[in-house]
């Protein structure tokens, strides 16, 4: 059956906008907490804002970090701490910092974990102890499958992004050949294997590559020999940015696609604009110019920037949390449940979560990005045959 991803079209900014001002918050027992001025309610981000790929876990940062500003300027009698935990990245520091998480009973729901590796060891733990997850970013679709209780998505998977790669491939390439790599993540293999799966008998060799890798040359040689017209890379933008350098220099000219972990202005940087010229990435996120209301105008007063992959995502996973705060859902069982009923829409989509955590299907979106003029500009919507 042929499936349309549909990005939903007009309507308003989430219903935090409902919600501010309208009430005082209140605590555990019901009863108003406005003469104590900060109620110490807390929300979390988890992900990378140090090391290679860094940027990415900046973008939900700064997306979440904008929610909660709003949030508190309208609720100054009952503000909201936006608390930080720097995972860089690594499957490794994850677990201590998912315990550290839990320990301070006011953090009662968390924007991320950001990556699908730190999101398979942190999740459990954070499940366990009632913690609601909303992740913006991580999209490896076994993360829905474990029976996490409190996990959800607020963006389509990779059972998605994958299938949609590979048709960007097979229609808009026109490629013949495809060659598919991936750095052995539970994020990159993951959706490698999704545009293998899809691409069958146009898949004319695969390789894994290493984190952090930095000479390609043998697969380079491996694409050279097999002829392929097309490179999909599964990984992070710290390998792709060099493997792409890298593949230019050898001279070939293969399409180059890659999946969200890539989508930075690092792969501009490092492969530099001449090699990165004409790359497709795609993404499970809308375009942040895009984005309803006054979004993009917004994050970029408040950072100096434009609204890069999963600030919007992540502001309105932030706001989930922030309207069930504001409905007095001050208990992690609590805003659970709320988050397991929620019905809005938001900047990016309209969310409705099924039992999974998964976002409902009729929301999920795919983009596909490109590298233009040493800038990264949306492209198209993709459909998926």
């Amino acid at each position: 059956m042929r499936q349309t991803l549909v990005r939903v079209v007009g309507g308003v900014v989430m219903s935090a906008l409902a919600f501010g001002g309208a009430t005082a918050c209140k605590s555990d027992s019901g009863s108003d907490s406005a003469a104590g001025g900060d109620c110490g309610y807390k929300i979390a981000f988890f992900g990378a804002l140090s090391g290679g790929n860094a940027q990415l876990g900046i973008n939900i940062r700064d997306g979440a970090k904008l929610a909660v500003d709003q949030y508190n300027e309208k609720n100054k009698d009952c503000a909201v701490t936006l608390v930080e935990k720097d995972s860089a990245g690594s499957p490794d520091q994850a677990p201590p910092l998912a315990q550290s998480l839990i320990q301070d009973t006011k953090i009662l729901g968390v924007v991320g974990p950001a990556f699908s590796g730190e999101s398979k060891v942190a999740d459990p733990i954070l499940s366990e102890a009632g913690v609601v997850i909303i992740t913006p970013s991580a999209t490896n679709p076994a993360l829905a499958t474990n029976g996490w209780k409190t996990f959800h998505r607020g963006l389509g998977n990779d059972a998605s992004q994958g299938p949609a790669a590979a048709a960007y491939i097979k229609n808009e390439f026109k490629a013949t050949k495809a060659f598919v790599i991936d750095d052995a993540s539970e994020y990159g293999k993951g959706l490698s294997d999704q545009v293998k799966s899809t691409l069958g008998s146009l898949v004319v060799g695969s390789a894994v590559v290493k984190e952090q890798q930095t000479d390609f040359s043998a697969v380079v040689q491996q694409i050279k020999s097999v002829q392929a017209d097309a490179v999909f890379f599964g990984g992070y933008v710290r390998e792709a940015a060099p493997f792409l350098k890298q593949l230019r220099e050898s001279g070939s000219q293969a399409k180059f696609i890659a999946g969200d972990g890539v989508k930075e202005e690092v792969l501009v940087t490092g492969a530099g604009a001449a090699n990165a010229e004409g790359a497709i990435l795609t993404c499970p996120c809308m375009p942040g110019e895009k984005a309803k209301g006054t979004f993009a105008a917004d994050y970029q007063k408040a950072t100096g920037r434009a609204p890069n992959t999963y600030s919007a995502e992540s502001f309105d996973a932030a706001n989930i949390l922030l309207n069930g705060i504001k409905a007095g859902n001050t208990t992690r069982e609590k805003l659970n449940d709320f988050v397991n009923k929620y019905e809005g829409e938001g900047v990016t989509t309209n969310f409705k979560f099924q039992p999974n955590g998964e976002l409902d299907p009729k929301s999920v979106q795919i983009w596909a990005y490109k590298v233009q003029g040493g800038k990264i500009v949306a492209d198209k919507e993709i459909e998926q045959g």
